[in-house]
């Protein structure tokens, strides 16, 4: 077996309605997408965009193969033991030029249970934002659960909905569960679980196809 060496990964663009040109222009993802990108996936175990390796002797292999020949020498012993040739996180950038949905993801349990997959914990690391960026993060202090079924049939969420003025360095965790949201002007890098199940509850309204 041939000796590992740094690795790079292919990157799969994201064409998204509240997405940018930053990701493309400014960071040097090349694409032949003329839309807006939302978000570039830079390490991903999601079955239909499986990392694919970029370099070297090993190039067009995916991380899935890797991990199958090289095992814990990839993630580390412990971390194979539990996920096999499965990589456990989703590492992506993403660039909110809108603000994006207000949702929750599910935790282990559920997740199993409703889709057979694994639950979505993430975190964020801004890297920039503008002077009216925020990061929307769970509910205010006081808010019930009529409080909240009474805004989401108003379209009147965010009112509820704790607020946070991100600056560069931040970095925000949020936990399976928790309501949040992404707001306009943020670059940020994502690390979560490998899962791609969201729930989104409110959109601001936004159009999708005309409807």
């Amino acid at each position: 077996m041939s000796e590992l060496y740094p690795l790079k990964f292919e990157t799969v663009l994201k064409e998204k309605v509240w997405g940018g040109r930053a990701l493309a222009d400014r960071f040097n993802k090349q694409t032949s997408l003329q839309g807006m990108i939302g978000e570039s996936w830079e390490i991903s175990a999601i079955s239909d965009n499986i990392s694919v390796v970029s370099n070297g002797f090993l190039e067009g292999n995916n991380l899935e193969e890797l991990i199958e020949v090289y095992m814990g020498d990839i993630t580390g012993d412990s971390v194979y033991e539990k996920f096999g040739n499965e990589f456990p996180l989703l590492i992506k950038f993403i660039e909110a030029n809108q603000d994006l949905s207000i949702q929750v993801h599910p935790g282990n349990e559920l997740a199993k249970k409703r889709h057979n997959a694994y639950g979505k914990t993430e975190m964020w690391h801004i890297l920039e934002c503008s002077e009216n960026a925020r990061i929307y993060t769970g509910f205010r202090d006081g808010t019930t659960r009529e409080m909240y079924q009474d805004a989401t049939e108003k379209g009147t969420l965010a009112e509820l909905m704790n607020i946070e003025i991100p600056e560069p360095g931040d970095t925000f965790f949020t936990p399976a569960g928790r309501v949040h949201a992404i707001g306009a002007g943020t670059i940020l890098v994502e690390i979560q679980q490998t899962s791609d199940i969201t729930y989104r509850i409110f959109d601001w309204n936004r159009k999708s196809e005309g409807k």
